[in-house]
């Protein structure tokens, strides 16, 4: 079966869901039969590469708030993400553009390095002091730890048309889902869960989706020809 979540580096809730997320797959009886597969959305996507600035200040700005109600939005991000065992930096981020991520994370799909390159990519941006953002070599760092080759990350993010065709898809299919907003769940192709739900929404969900699932029912005939790993059947007269 298969889960799919949409979701940004830039989304904090999406870090968190992540979290909760794996808890609830962890438990999962089915868990190795279970593949999970990360989609592309941003949630800025008309900023600028350059345009990089405080999250606090990014907060204010585009939501209206005060900056003592942005701190204390964060203050109660970092105690959530503290209970699911993340590391959260409540002060002095910065928010930009994650268009080159999510096309690197398409390139760590294709090669199987997905979930481990998104989980770098979060943790580099909510727990650690360098900025992810209008650093290519940077994210070429994040790429090599998650298993990828240098030479192939930096040839994609030097080549603007790289993999934006399919975060662009993502993107469409997520608006035709009904998704707006990140994270959302996709179970099956039958249920979705949006947000970062508790871990027990998850187990609930996963136990739904495994039930309705409905696995290739084979009809066969022994005598039927096919052809197979040894070559095909010669029909004898």
């Amino acid at each position: 079966m298969r889960v799919e979540i949409w979701s940004d580096i830039a989304c904090p809730w999406c870090y968190v869901g992540k979290a909760r997320f794996e808890k609830a797959l962890d438990a999962f009886p089915h868990r190795d039969d279970i593949e999970v597969v990360h989609r592309s959305f941003e949630l800025d996507p008309g900023r600028a590469k350059t345009d990089i600035q405080p999250v606090i200040r990014m907060l204010t700005k585009k939501y209206g708030m005060s900056e003592a109600q942005a701190q204390a939005g964060e203050e109660n991000l970092g105690t959530q993400a503290a209970a699911e065992g993340l590391e959260y930096r409540t002060r002095d981020r910065d928010h930009g553009n994650t268009f080159d991520m999510h096309r690197l994370l398409h390139l760590a799909k294709e090669r199987g390095r997905q979930d481990e390159l998104i989980q770098l990519f979060y943790k580099a941006n909510f727990a650690e002091e360098r900025s992810v953002f209008g650093d290519d070599e940077r994210l070429v760092e994040l790429a090599v730890s998650a298993g990828l080759d240098a030479d192939e990350a930096r040839k994609v993010l030097a080549d603007p048309a790289a993999y934006a065709d399919e975060v662009r898809a993502d993107e469409r299919e997520a608006a035709e889902l009904g998704a707006n907003g990140v994270p959302f769940f996709v179970l099956d192709r039958k249920y979705g869960v949006s947000g970062a739900q508790p871990a027990e929404v998850f187990a609930q969900a996963l136990e739904q989706a495994w039930g309705s699932h409905s696995p290739l029912k084979l009809i066969q005939q022994d005598d039927a020809e096919a052809c197979g790993p040894d070559g095909c059947a010669v029909p004898q007269n």
